[in-house]
């Protein structure tokens, strides 16, 4: 490709690596670093390297290139291995992109919501979590993705935790994701060795091929599918594993919040699909019985049940982050549907997603840092108080709604398109369904922006006052972004097609 020519070859040969060791090392510099401004500089500057990095290898996917990266020149299985291919590819620079936006966002987010002595460890914490999610995401040894799950999500509480200087219960949020992610990484690393009983190798290319030699294993390999399914769904917040994620959204720093919504669900999903489709497989009996009972039969529980409950929300960082768990429902119906159509049109929401929620909770900062506002109530006469930002905040509540020329509409547009394929009229209902509630629980909050007015205090009406510009970037690159692939969603699309193709045994 032309855009690839141009790229230098070393960032491309080496990226998969450089993703994974540059915000590790980084991160520990910018720990002791005196001034909160050189540590937001730093992180700054290695977000937009990785964002390079993780565009160009993009471009070597679309090229039908694929690349495994060898950790000391070592062979794999015996040594460790980076893959790249297109079905982790678009995560890794949906990663590093939202890194670089929220890295934009933070300047004055962070100063406002974080005491002046903790902003360079925050941001330390910040680079090692982005490295933790990018190597979970990029390594094809399956021992690494438990440590790099664990290496993301300590860095997660903390950073979770940073949130109780604007809000205590940010310290109860942070504990009680603890708890379930520790419960979560106790699961999952039960089933890898269950795995490694079975097949004698951590090589995630390795199992795939004994697996598939022994069709699908023993009893053994069944219960690591099992402890794996239940450890990955309680970092997915997948229902009714998901009573982590409305603390953690709601009372976490609002960079915290946006990068958690827009990213860390979403390298947990990538993992599932890894491991059901590429290292198990849907031909086994087991594996096929819970894709279309147990992550069917979650999803659309939490299509519906995540909808309900966000429309009785009084915090509109609560109704948000329930909303976050019937999108989640939504890719697992995709997941469920198990056709090339369904996976690629899961794989599509769970990108787009990210662009639209990211949108939403950067707008939700903006309105906190200029008015302190988080209830539903409080969203009075906002499109006159703050036009730009509820603005955003518009666009990208029409695209979680669905509403056509935006991307949550080709999302579900194609989720439609895949159920009535494989012959499920039912899902088609559920889907409509839960797109009307999302117009309830988000168009009340609109009506009260726009046709009501704003308060007044000591009688005088609240005075227009916008959010920083450093606020309103990330914010409406996103809500463009949102729009643009509702009316040409060729990239985004033909990313689905690829990472199914993947998942199914085509290779990309």
């Amino acid at each position: 490709m032309d855009i690839l020519s141009a790229y230098p070859s070393w960032p491309i040969t080496h990226g998969a690596a450089l993703l994974v060791v540059l915000p590790l090392l980084l991160g520990a510099i910018v720990s002791i670093l005196p001034r909160e401004k050189m540590a937001w500089a730093i992180t700054l500057i290695v977000s937009l390297i990785l964002t390079v990095t993780a565009f160009g290898l993009v471009l070597t996917i679309f090229g039908g290139e694929t690349q495994l990266y060898k950790l000391g020149g070592w062979d794999p299985p015996h040594g460790i291995s980076f893959v790249i291919d297109g079905l982790n590819t678009p995560v890794l620079f949906l990663i590093s992109a939202m890194a670089l936006l929220c890295t934009i966002y933070g300047l004055p987010s962070v100063a406002a919501e974080v005491e002046p002595k903790k902003r360079a460890p925050f941001y330390a914490a910040f680079l090692i979590g982005v490295a933790g999610l990018l190597g979970m995401v990029v390594t094809g040894d399956a021992f690494n993705v438990f440590v790099f799950l664990e290496v993301s999500s300590i860095s997660t509480y903390v950073l979770v935790a940073m949130g109780a200087s604007r809000d205590r219960r940010a310290l109860k949020a942070a504990y009680n994701y603890l708890i379930l992610g520790s419960i979560g990484a106790t699961f999952f690393v039960i089933g890898l060795g269950f795995l490694y009983m079975e097949t004698g190798t951590l090589n995630m290319a390795d199992i795939g091929r004994i697996l598939a030699d022994l069709d699908g294993g023993s009893r053994v390999a069944m219960v690591a599918f099992g402890f794996i399914t239940v450890g990955l769904g309680l970092k997915l917040a997948m229902f009714p594993l998901h009573m982590w994620l409305p603390g953690a959204y709601a009372h976490a720093p609002s960079f915290v919040t946006v990068f958690l919504a827009s990213t860390a669900t979403k390298a947990a999903l990538y993992l599932m699909l890894r491991f059901t489709f590429t290292i198990f497989d849907p031909s086994f009996d087991y594996v096929m019985a819970v894709i279309m009972y147990v992550l069917t039969g979650v999803g659309v529980a939490a299509m519906l049940l995540g909808s309900l409950q966000a429309i009785f929300q009084t915090d509109a960082r609560r109704t948000l982050a329930f909303s976050s768990i019937a999108q989640v429902g939504y890719m697992l119906l995709g997941v469920g549907i198990a056709t090339a159509a369904g996976l690629s049109a899961g794989y599509l929401h769970l990108l787009n997603h990210a662009v639209i929620k990211g949108c939403l909770f950067f707008a939700l900062g903006a309105f906190w840092y200029r008015y302190g506002i988080t209830r539903c109530e409080d969203f009075n006469g906002l499109g006159k108080m703050m036009p730009w930002t509820m603005g955003a905040f518009t666009i990208g509540g029409l695209s979680l709604i669905g509403v056509p020329a935006t991307a949550g509409f080709v999302s579900k547009l194609n989720l439609v398109i895949a159920a009535m394929e494989r012959g499920w009229g039912w899902a088609v209902i559920i889907i409509m369904v839960t797109s009307i509630l999302a117009l309830v629980y988000i168009g009340r909050l609109l009506l009260a922006a726009y046709f009501q007015s704003p308060p007044e205090i000591n009688g005088e009406v609240v005075v227009r006052n916008e959010a920083p510009l450093m606020m309103l970037i990330p914010m409406w690159f996103l809500a463009l972004l949102s729009i643009a692939i509702g009316i040409n969603a060729d990239l985004v699309s033909e990313a689905a097609r690829n990472a199914a193709s993947v998942l199914l045994g085509g290779g990309v």
